[in-house]
């Protein structure tokens, strides 16, 4: 492990509730690593695994989406389940391409969870920094 690497993350989080998490985070005065870049998206229903894709191909070394807790409390009624079922089929086909699964991460936060959201995103970066940075064909457009 190199203990100067720091990773740069990718999170996109469903406004409705993950977003309101990191406000509540923001406003309570919580801190958390800095090497997440949040992306905020209506639901993670709409989000599209070509999105992750172009995180990666672009110099992301770690993904984590997250919606609103629990599943079925997506304001958008089944927008959850949709992204999940994208997430584990893009899981399998990060696997396929070399790229280790562990670099894509799915939680439930709601939005009174800002200390949720804290220890996740710790964990997930100490996870992200024993990985190391991503090294595979796909940012050197081999995909």
């Amino acid at each position: 492990m190199n203990d100067n690497f720091e990773p740069k993350i990718v999170a996109i989080f469903c406004y409705w509730c993950t977003t309101q998490a990191a406000e509540l985070a923001g406003t309570s005065r919580m801190t958390y690593a800095p090497n997440v870049k949040i992306v905020k998206t209506m639901c993670t229903g709409r989000v599209d695994p070509q999105f992750i894709l172009w995180a990666f191909r672009n110099g992301a070394d770690g993904v984590i989406v997250s919606g609103c807790h629990p599943p079925s409390d997506c304001h958008y009624e089944d927008g959850n389940f949709k992204w999940f079922r994208k997430y584990v089929l893009l899981s399998k086909t990060l696997e396929q391409a070399g790229i280790d699964p562990k670099r894509l991460r799915q939680e439930w936060i709601s939005a009174s969870e800002a200390d949720k959201l804290k220890k996740v995103i710790t964990e997930f970066t100490e996870e992200i920094k024993a990985l190391g940075p991503l090294k595979h064909p796909i940012r050197e457009g081999g995909d």
